[in-house]
């Protein structure tokens, strides 16, 4: 296996240990971002911030992460794999302790951007190290595996958020890190290994001199900053009617479109567009983009709907995604099997996409009626879809890429994934506030003096079910839209090329 796979990163191990190994990280990694979304109403009360300024407890964690991510194959060519991975490990793993120590509202924002730094670079890393370490026939079956760290993660998180906060306090949700991390280094420093192909590759690129691509550097920095910002406080500073978010999206827009063209022409870009060129890696990027965009922010949807229209707490809002998370850890490995020795990835991620919309139509169906194992149902239905897409897509994406460019791959799909639940999340955040309006002013057009409510308790509570109501019809109209692109994007998994038989099964 040496001989077929020179960046393997089991050394004398086996492979599958390695896959354990380094999938711990990242399910530290995405648990921590939705338990500290659950917690983010005690962490605010606690360092006595306000609601809008509690935001950039989260926004801070974003954009440093928006900024490693397009980066950490580079970074990772760099530094060397084994030790960026365990500086990745290490930066996110302290600055969690330093989160929990926060007394103010700044110094957890200065830890948040510290920890984002970390959790950039991992998933990545994490991901070309699958790559490398397994042949194309196992591959499915590798990111199979790592697809249940994906998932289980935010599954768990909400439920997990929620207890740790209630019975003890939101410190713990950064200090239970500390343990994970810890295991997570020292498996990597007694297990992982830097293969001589790699040893060699970057002992070439040094000798050849290190030309470092400052410009490119901070046209990421820029550009994807400037991006997220404008993304996640779009809707809080009332759109482009801001200066702020207009300056943010014309930094953005500028420095990335200067950043595709300088690194196109780079001899050692610090972001490899190049690699778009193979039309499986650029449909994957398309196609894990819009994974972003509907399963991510239809995550964040549901428990939003189940808190804000019909009280449940913040444990019990989570539940709801609990029988998705159980059914889906079941399904990745049949996904994995699939993948490549029944169908073309082509197949598996159209009728993915087609079964999505279909499960987001049907909860946007839902009532205020609906019980909790309505909302329960609902997201098992758009859920079970997720590893017949995750799946077909990583490994697709990685078949024309040359072996040594797997890691630069990597970091492109990582952001497009990313972007996409960014994108998505901003945008229903915003047609959110602006449907809410609309269904509100259309349903009081219908009440007159004849409605028959006079005393103000009445009153009080007609007005009462008016909100409800409109904001029940204002949640369905979002499920309806990510339907709706799901539908749209479908049709574009056919783009994918059809490989040749075996090229993933039996390679």
């Amino acid at each position: 296996m040496a001989e077929d796979l020179p960046y393997s990163a089991a050394g004398p191990n086996n492979p599958w240990l390695i896959a354990v190994v380094v999938s711990i990280a990242t399910f530290m990694e995405v648990l921590d971002t939705t338990i500290a979304n659950v917690a983010l109403r005690h962490i605010a009360g606690s360092l006595a911030a306000s609601q809008d300024e509690s935001t950039y407890i989260l926004t801070s964690y974003l954009v440093s992460n928006a900024i490693v991510v397009p980066i950490s194959g580079w970074l990772t060519t760099l530094i060397g794999r084994k030790r960026f991975y365990m500086i990745c490990v290490g930066l996110f793993t302290l600055s969690s302790v330093l989160c929990a120590t926060a007394t103010t509202l700044w110094q957890i924002v200065l830890w948040r951007i510290m920890q984002g730094v970390g959790g950039g670079g991992l998933a990545p890393v994490e991901q070309s190290i699958f790559a490398d370490t397994f042949p194309l026939r196992l591959r499915p079956q590798a990111f199979a595996l790592y697809g249940f760290t994906i998932v289980l993660a935010p599954a768990i998180g909400p439920i997990l958020g929620g207890w740790l906060t209630d019975q003890f306090s939101w410190h713990w949700v950064f200090l239970i890190n500390l343990p994970v991390g810890a295991l997570s280094l020292v498996l990597t420093w007694f297990f992982v290994y830097d293969s001589p192909a790699l040893k060699r590759d970057r002992a070439a690129l040094l000798k050849r001199g290190l030309r470092i691509d400052y410009f490119g550097f901070i046209l990421v920095v820029l550009g994807f900053g400037a991006l997220q910002i404008l993304l996640d406080r779009y809707e809080r500073a009332d759109g482009f009617s801001s200066p702020y978010i207009v300056a943010c999206g014309v930094i953005s827009l500028l420095c990335l479109s200067v950043l595709v063209v300088w690194e196109i022409y780079h001899p050692q870009p610090v972001m490899n567009v190049r690699l778009f060129r193979y039309r499986s890696f650029a449909v994957s990027c398309i196609l894990m983009l819009g994974v972003g965009f509907t399963l991510i922010t239809a995550t964040q949807l549901l428990p939003q709907l189940a808190q804000s229209l019909m009280g449940y707490d913040a444990t019990t809002s989570g539940l709801t995604l609990g029988l998705a998370g159980i059914a889906t850890l079941f399904l990745m490995p049949f996904a994995g099997i699939l993948t490549g020795r029944v169908l073309q990835p082509r197949t598996m991620c159209f009728v993915a996409f087609s079964g999505t919309a279909v499960a987001l139509w049907y909860t946007s169906q839902l009532s205020l009626q609906a019980t909790f194992w309505n909302l329960s149902t609902s997201r098992l239905l758009q859920a079970i879809w997720l590893p017949f897409l995750f799946i077909p897509i990583s490994s697709a994406s990685l078949v024309q890429i040359p072996r040594a460019r797997n890691g630069d791959a990597a970091a492109l799909l990582n952001l497009m994934r990313n972007l996409g639940g960014s994108v998505g999340v901003s945008y229903i955040t915003n047609l959110l506030a602006w449907r809410s309006q609309f269904h509100q002013a259309r349903l009081l057009e219908h009440l007159t003096p004849y409605t028959g409510v006079t005393a103000q308790s009445g009153l009080a509570m007609l007005m009462q079910r008016v909100t409800l109501q409109a904001g029940m019809m204002t949640y369905l109209d979002l499920f309806w839209v990510l339907a709706l692109v799901a539908a749209v994007i479908a049709p574009l998994s056919l783009l994918l090329p059809r490989l040749p038989k075996g090229a993933l099964a039996g390679h």
